[in-house]
């Protein structure tokens, strides 16, 4: 049976979800362990927050291109929710990780600056998930 457009949003959103998860639990594990550079860590944060807030574009189907761009994401979220890139602006900070911090010369990632990195992801998914709270409970469109 074919899904609805509605079924078909709902999907999409829990796929970014599931995925955005994935990515902070990768990022908490590698906190964990003891390293000279805590790139890996500060990378999955940011593809966390990346993905959480794709999660909240498709919910209001707010159009997007393929960017790592958080501040950018914001920008777009703000036609549905206003209050979001204002409350969520130090989360900007986490957009180098996205590509910058992956590459050789670029500078090293502390353990403090990969758990700010955690940190400021933690913060997205909270408002985030805070704000689909209500369409999350509803459940799957029939």
């Amino acid at each position: 049976m074919p899904r609805s457009a509605e079924q078909v949003r709902w999907d999409f959103v829990q796929e970014w979800l599931r995925k955005a998860e994935a990515d902070r639990f990768a990022a908490e594990v590698l906190l964990g362990v003891n390293q000279t550079d805590y790139y890996a860590v500060a990378f999955h944060a940011q593809q966390a927050a990346e993905k959480w807030l794709k999660a909240f574009l498709v919910r209001y189907q707010i159009p997007f291109p393929k960017t790592h761009d958080i501040g950018y994401l914001l920008k777009l979220a703000a036609q549905a929710d206003a209050a979001l890139p204002q409350e969520l602006a130090d989360a900007e900070l986490l957009t180098p990780f996205g590509v910058d911090f992956r590459y050789p010369g670029a500078e090293i990632v502390d353990r403090a600056m990969a758990a700010q990195a955690v940190a400021w992801a933690t913060m997205v998914k909270d408002a985030v998930l805070a704000r689909l709270q209500s369409y999350l409970a509803a459940g799957r469109p029939q």
